[in-house]
């Protein structure tokens, strides 16, 4: 694993700060966009007082720079799997409540990224970092310890067509549109199809979903231990994902024969679904099959650093 550490004075740059950093660039980013990545780390050199930049050759040496980033502020370059993957080693490590995530978005799957509100050109996103403010942010947890930034869709979806999920943001109908902005619930139907979507073209490319995989589920769906939909009615999804205020927001679509049915939507602080094995998408990582799943809400679990205004 390469590193270069690099220093800016105040005289070279008047809005140089006395603020450490530890940049971990993706080496999927260096690949797909190394002209994006060489910018970022030239705004963040320039930027701040004090410049770490490791370039790791896999995920070990990811979590292991992660790891010993001291306290310096950590900075990931790199898609949505970058992202998912920094945000998952903390919260192993139990360091999320006392770290806060900087981001500077490069790659192709960038869905995620954009939802939460970050700026996805590379000047734009590292002027964030050092200019921008920590906003806690909700999250999954479930039962075997994984973590969920954007929706749990179940059965997992099916890859879309490229470049819809960007439309779609480009569109304004994606989960970051509104005058809520990142973090707020939005009308269910539309919201929840539409990041259930973008997560889909998130995926690695190691994940397959099976022809077949997708389709009628006979599911027992329980929000704070209320049943909202059991074994006896065949779903076509279940869609879960974090909330305003430490919730999570559920939606099932029940089997419609002949007229649409109108989709059952609750919240809550935990959710649990149980059924015959299923397998489930969270976020961009294909999971299962399990036999019984369950979510909980945590309010403010992680930082993100995000432009003010």
């Amino acid at each position: 694993m390469a590193e270069v550490a690099t220093s800016a004075s105040s005289s070279a740059n008047s809005s140089a700060r006395s603020v450490s950093l530890l940049v971990v660039v993706d080496p999927a980013a260096r690949r797909l966009d190394g002209e994006s990545v060489r910018i970022a780390k030239d705004v963040l050199s320039a930027g701040a007082a004090h410049t770490k930049v490791c370039l790791p050759d896999g995920p070990e040496e990811f979590a292991r720079a992660l790891r010993r980033r001291g306290s310096r502020r950590p900075v990931v370059v790199g898609d949505d799997s970058a992202l998912l993957r920094a945000v998952a080693l903390l919260h192993r490590q139990r360091e999320l409540a006392g770290c806060a995530l900087s981001v500077v978005p490069v790659g192709s799957a960038l869905g995620l990224a954009r939802s939460l509100g970050l700026p996805t050109g590379a000047v734009a996103a590292a002027r964030a970092v050092l200019d921008g403010a920590e906003r806690r942010l909700d999250l999954l947890v479930d039962d075997s310890d994984g973590v969920v930034l954007g929706a749990v869709g179940i059965p997992p979806s099916p890859v879309p067509v490229p470049g819809q999920a960007e439309a779609e943001y480009d569109a304004g109908t994606g989960p970051g549109a509104g005058p809520g902005g990142p973090g707020t619930v939005r009308p269910w139907l539309r919201t929840c199809q539409s990041f259930v979507r973008t997560l889909a073209s998130s995926r690695p490319a190691r994940t397959v979903v099976t022809p077949g995989a997708a389709g009628p589920a006979r599911l027992r769906v329980e929000v704070d231990g209320a049943t909202l939909v059991d074994l006896d009615q065949p779903v076509d999804a279940v869609t879960v994902m974090p909330g305003a205020g430490g919730v999570a927001v559920v939606e099932v679509r029940p089997l419609s024969v002949g007229a649409q049915a109108s989709p059952l939507t609750a919240s809550g602080r935990t959710v649990t679904v149980s059924g015959a094995h299923f397998r489930y998408r969270a976020d961009a990582v294909v999971c299962g099959p399990v036999g019984t799943r369950t979510w909980v809400a945590r309010e403010g679990a992680w930082g993100l650093t995000l432009p003010t205004g």
